[in-house]
């Protein structure tokens, strides 16, 4: 599975790069993602509700899958950033929207008690989603870029709700990047970061590609804001990992 991720602007995060202001342009940014959800290999989207109607009156979605985002509460560089109150989409909306599954993110930080709260939202979210049927994904950080932090991080997270039969991890591609997914069994896909998709990140991504729970991309800035400016470039770079991985298997 390959996505586009478009939902930093609800928390405020509008930097890519050396640009701070680079993702403030809507229409830009909606033109962006109009390109690379017109590329090859793409599958769709995930983004929060406003993204998601604006592409949708655009045509851009038929026969896409498409997640969306539901906490963005924890806005970037705030003090209560951990404190990621689910402020966008509900799983009831979900399924009434006819989505195909719903996104949250969990920062986990011991010294900072705005982790418990988004811990507990991010449970009941994925009950909510599994009661439907529907797969949450759940983007996993830790307290450094230390994969012993991210392999605790992610035993947490797979923890969370009544079940784990509907969750994914999306999980960022670190250092020591295989014993890290030794740590899960649930489905994974590898998000992309910021700035652009260098060939360090490639690379990370091919041989994280060659564990079995990884399925796939969820990437945004990285291919929606290249340092050369080719969209179309950056997402086609991002699917020939993952065409790889399929001739492989």
């Amino acid at each position: 599975m390959f996505l586009v991720a478009a939902d930093h602007t609800a928390r405020g995060v509008l930097k890519s790069g050396a640009n701070r202001m680079a993702m403030a342009d809507r229409g830009e940014l909606l033109r962006r993602l109009i390109v690379a959800l017109g590329r090859p290999g793409v599958d769709g989207l995930l983004a929060t509700p406003d993204i998601v109607e604006d592409l949708a009156l655009l045509g851009a979605l038929d026969d896409k899958v498409v997640f969306g985002t539901m906490n963005r509460g924890g806005l970037g560089g705030a003090c209560f950033e951990l404190d990621d109150r689910f402020t966008a989409y509900t799983a009831e909306a979900i399924a009434a929207a006819g989505l195909d599954g719903g996104k949250m993110m969990v920062r986990i930080h011991d010294d900072d008690p705005g982790t418990l709260s988004t811990l507990v939202a991010c449970a009941e979210a994925i009950t909510a989603l599994a009661a439907r049927r529907l797969p949450a994904m759940v983007e996993v950080f830790a307290s450094s870029d230390d994969p012993d932090a991210l392999i605790r991080a992610v035993a947490i997270a797979s923890g969370l709700g009544t079940t784990s039969a509907y969750t994914w991890l999306k999980l960022p591609a670190v250092d020591d990047m295989q014993r890290v997914l030794t740590a899960t069994t649930l489905p994974t896909v590898l998000l992309g970061g910021d700035p652009g998709p260098d060939a360090v990140l490639v690379d990370r991504w091919a041989q994280a590609m060659a564990a079995p729970q990884v399925r796939g991309l969820v990437v945004g800035r990285t291919l929606l804001y290249p340092p050369d400016g080719d969209v179309a470039a950056a997402v086609d770079a991002a699917a020939g990992v993952l065409t790889r991985k399929k001739v492989a298997a």
